[in-house]
């Protein structure tokens, strides 16, 4: 009975320990050791064999290789990225927070409120745009520059709202013989900077002189997004080559401007197409500053929206497996950029949008609306996002770890 009952007290201690363990382990999440328990194992190099070409060149796994980087990686390839997104959904998840963890502050969001200060009359022939003038004309009316008023009216809203960065799209191809436009533009954002709020604009293709200009005028980033991989870019769009965004992404960049560039899912593309997606933007140097992520509003009466309705087994249809899996992926291997979920999001249930800040978000779109499509309006995401414990990234000085700071000139 007595070296029963010392087996039993034995047990006891031995499950209390564990416990306090757990506990710990738990509240100390993004741990090191926590990371080690979790990450799969390095392959041996020297193993002659060992020729995988999803695997780094010293044979280490890459979602391990990831997650023990001190300063961003853009030599990725596409097998590398490929094995880290075919990676099982729960732990592709779990490595994507973990390295969410360790480059940003895990309270933080940023709120970003779009206003549409040009809209219609593209010469453009994006086939999924309502702003094209290959669609319907009828869907968005061509109209003239906004007065600069009506855009710090809305700023100002945005601001008591909670908004952080004010983006301005104007549905133009490029900024070719718009000096004056440009110059109106550069006042815009001059004055909405002067109320504490960051600024972005997307105007199309810009040149380096005009990058600079934007620059010199306080512009914190550009928005050109690459749409989806370079293989699938030319069913959807024909207007502009894969290669001129690229230039006008490294024409911003240069100019000492924030990139914010992604692209769009849902266009009909295959997973392989994820994969160029994440290719193109994980070998940017540097990476892109801020990455939306969009799900396709099909608009009825654009040319996409047409042939999808038309011949529906052309298009692979896209899971939001999809959509977790391109975002972690993403988080992992561009582990400084941050995150924001665009158009469409206001398709998503709360709890579809809470496994996509578990894969890496930290950033949405809120107010009134996107541009062309609807938006998630102010009241319902600060009452979804105090729920989960998330608070509004503070203008100009939110950083990722070894981020350096862009100063912004005044005009």
């Amino acid at each position: 009975m007595l070296n029963r009952a010392r087996t039993i007290n034995k047990t006891l201690s031995l499950l209390s320990t564990s416990k306090r363990t757990f506990t710990k382990t738990s509240l100390n999440y993004n741990t090191a050791a926590a990371a080690a328990a979790i990450v799969p194992p390095t392959v041996n190099n020297n193993d002659s064999s060992t020729t995988d070409p999803s695997l780094m060149p010293n044979g280490q796994d890459p979602v391990e290789f990831a997650l023990n980087l001190s300063t961003p990686y853009n030599k990725w390839t596409k097998p590398q990225l490929r094995r880290i997104y075919n990676t099982p959904l729960l732990n592709l998840i779990h490595y994507a927070q973990l390295q969410h963890r360790k480059w940003h502050d895990p309270t933080k969001v940023q709120l970003c409120t779009l206003m549409n200060i040009k809209t219609g009359g593209c010469t453009e022939d994006c086939k999924y745009c309502s702003q094209s003038y290959t669609n319907n004309p009828d869907l968005t009316p061509a109209s003239r520059l906004v007065p600069i008023d009506d855009v710090l009216k809305e700023a100002k809203e945005a601001k008591l709202n909670g908004s952080t960065r004010f983006c301005m799209g104007a549905a133009w191809r490029d900024m070719k013989g718009r000096k004056n436009g440009l110059k109106r533009i550069s006042e815009m954002i001059s004055k909405v900077n002067s109320m504490g709020l960051e600024t972005c604009v997307t105007l199309g293709m810009v040149n380096e002189e005009q990058a600079k200009e934007l620059h010199n005028c306080g512009l914190t980033a550009y928005n050109h997004n690459i749409d989806t991989s370079r293989e699938h870019y030319k069913k959807i769009i024909s207007t502009r080559t894969y290669d001129e965004r690229l230039s006008t992404i490294k024409n911003v960049q240069n100019a000492g401007i924030k990139a914010c560039t992604g692209g769009i899912l849902g266009l009909g593309e295959s997973e392989e197409d994820h994969i160029g997606f994440l290719y193109t933007l994980s070998t940017m140097s540097p990476h892109p500053e801020s990455l939306p992520i969009n799900r396709l509003i099909a608009i009825k009466g654009t040319l996409l929206e047409k042939e999808m309705s038309e011949n529906p087994q052309n298009f692979k249809k896209l899971q939001f497996d999809d959509i977790l899996k391109t975002i972690a992926t993403a988080r992992i291997t561009m582990p400084q950029s941050i995150i924001r979920l665009a158009a469409g999001r206001y398709t998503m249930k709360e709890h579809e949008q809470f496994l996509c800040f578990l894969s890496g978000v930290n950033a949405i779109f809120t107010g009134k609306k996107m541009l062309t499509t609807m938006c998630t309006g102010w009241d319902e995401d600060k009452a979804m996002l105090s729920k989960w414990g998330l608070e509004p990234m503070q203008s100009f000085s939110y950083e990722a770890k070894n981020t350096k700071k862009v100063e912004a000139a005044g005009c």
